[in-house]
């Protein structure tokens, strides 16, 4: 395994984070711990979760996933081996069954004292915002619309000495954000830099081979403001296992189970995929361990969240982490991405 160390701490983390948002739903209590014990054996420490967890999101399975980890870390005994990663929902439809108060102070308190509890912890490494309260593009949307019904209003400033109070009280060591884009990141780090307030280290944002909308803006902020990337959907959903193409998906493939999350396979999505299949093909790589060691060469990542469905699946995925694509594959890949640019934003 390689290791690098959180933006601005100390902390050590492996350059392949365990994703976990199938856990108590696709996969059961019974598969986590075996996925959990398989990852630090492999030497993975940075395991990252979130209160909304299974995904899809339901009231029947809410925090299930922040649950299985706590009874994982009762029953092992590891918690002091892992880097652990949780998030609070943002606002939505699809979050109104957990609370209705966003990111204000009281819904952060009673946010982080539940995902203790559940967790079976006194104590979370690092502890983000999983999407912006106010209205931007995320979650499938290429470009920015000003929404002129937007009600929020500016509350950075609330949010961080918020969250300094719970740093100070030791219940969380540091704090990041996620599905953030370029303007909310360089306020968060303003109001930082002027009034003293906890740092936002990390951003936990989508980054693949069909979706790269990172290195606009954000790899620029990435680069000078020393915030590291936390890249989830490294494989878009199983796309870029190439197994929908090959028509080797099992009955139990998440775009299978739930095809209402199609922000992985548009027409051109599709084609890039293919052409992404054949790259790796002709070069002896499986589609899915170039896909990965493309995102986790990338110099802006701090970590690659990779989850898997079986342990199969993981094993593969985690090994990426000693393959280097070579000058004529990074090539190859630039340019299919010239022609069929961030086909799943």
């Amino acid at each position: 395994m390689k290791y690098t160390t959180l933006p601005n701490t100390d902390i050590k983390v492996s350059k392949i984070c365990l994703g976990t948002m199938t856990w108590g739903n696709q996969n059961t209590q019974e598969e986590g711990f075996s996925q959990m014990d398989l990852a630090l054996d492999k030497g993975v420490n940075f395991f990252d979760c979130a209160e909304l967890y299974p995904v899809p999101a339901e009231e029947k399975t809410y925090a299930e996933t922040e649950r299985i980890i706590g009874n994982w870390f009762a029953k092992s005994g590891n918690r002091d081996k892992v880097i652990l990663a949780t998030k609070i929902a943002g606002t939505g439809d699809y979050t109104a069954h957990i609370r209705a108060n966003g990111f204000s102070k009281e819904a952060l308190n009673e946010a982080v004292e539940n995902s203790l509890k559940r967790l079976k912890t006194d104590y979370i490494d690092l502890y983000q915002l999983h999407w912006p309260e106010r209205n931007t593009n995320t979650f499938g949307t290429r470009d920015y619309t000003p929404d002129t019904d937007d009600q929020w209003e500016d509350n950075f400033n609330e949010i961080l000495h918020s969250l300094d109070a719970i740093v100070k009280s030791g219940k969380i060591r540091q704090v990041g954000i996620s599905n953030e884009k370029a303007w909310g990141t360089m306020r968060y780090l303003e109001e930082s830099k002027q009034h003293s307030l906890p740092r936002m280290i990390t951003i936990q944002n989508a980054y693949s081979l069909i979706n790269r909308v990172f290195e606009g803006d954000m790899a620029e902020v990435a680069h000078r403001e020393n915030i590291g990337l936390l890249a989830y959907s490294p494989m878009a959903f199983g796309v870029l296992s190439g197994k929908y193409i090959k028509g080797t998906a099992a009955d139990d493939a998440r775009l299978k189970l739930f095809p209402r999350f199609s922000r992985y396979n548009s027409v051109q999505a599709t084609e890039a995929t293919k052409r992404y299949l054949k790259i790796a093909e002709d070069n002896n790589l499986s589609l899915a361990q170039m896909a990965l060691a493309f995102v986790n060469e990338r110099p802006f990542i701090t970590s690659n969240i990779i989850g898997a469905t079986n342990l199969s699946q993981l094993t593969e995925n985690i090994e990426s982490i000693n393959i280097s694509l070579s000058n004529e594959v990074m090539k190859a890949i630039n340019a299919v991405h010239a022609e069929i640019p961030n086909p799943a934003p």
